[in-house]
């Protein structure tokens, strides 16, 4: 039976140079492992008083019931103020409520950080692993997946196709379907 991997990109722009990224790695998983893009864009905020009050909105249960169906995740994210993009911590928040109902428990995920500039978006990368430790999600701790200078990879038609990082972003899909199945 087939492996699903959820990916989640934490840019909601529409010539995202992480989800240009995204869209890329999601091609060098083996055959077996069918991926899907996991919508965050409107996603309501998560706010307790709804969970308390019984009075969740139809896309809080939505976005969780198509975490449950996946066995791992990538999170593909820019790095906004040395941290993730609210659209993405407000994911992660409704996946982890209401309290004893974490949708990710377990399920072990990659962190892939993208910026033009050269440090990789280092902060929001440590930031993101940072929750994902709190919600018991394994994460691959090598190879860490820092993508600086991404503009350089991307072609004209929004795409990445240079061989050298389409080889990477196999490895790093390589790493996380070895992490599967050794936890598995």
């Amino acid at each position: 039976m087939a492996k699903k991997v959820g990916i989640l990109v934490g840019s909601l722009r529409k010539a995202s140079y992480s989800k240009a990224v995204a869209e890329a790695l999601a091609t060098q998983f083996p055959s077996d492992y069918e991926t899907t893009f996991i919508k965050i864009g409107t996603l309501p905020f998560f706010n307790q008083d709804l969970e308390e009050n019984h009075y969740e909105p139809g896309e809080w249960q939505e976005f969780r019931m198509q975490v449950r169906q996946c066995d791992a995740f990538v999170f593909v994210t820019p790095e906004y103020n040395r941290s993730v993009p609210a659209v993405l911590k407000n994911a992660i928040d409704v996946g982890s409520r209401p309290r004893g109902q974490n949708v990710w428990d377990g399920k072990p995920a990659l962190v892939v950080s993208v910026t033009p500039g050269a440090t990789g978006a280092f902060g929001a990368n440590h930031a993101l692993r940072q929750s994902l430790v709190f919600l018991n999600m394994p994460t691959v701790q090598q190879p860490e997946a820092y993508i600086g200078s991404v503009t350089k990879y991307i072609d004209p038609d929004g795409k990445i196709t240079n061989p050298g990082e389409l080889k990477y972003f196999h490895l790093l899909a390589d790493a996380l379907v070895k992490y599967v199945k050794m936890l598995n």
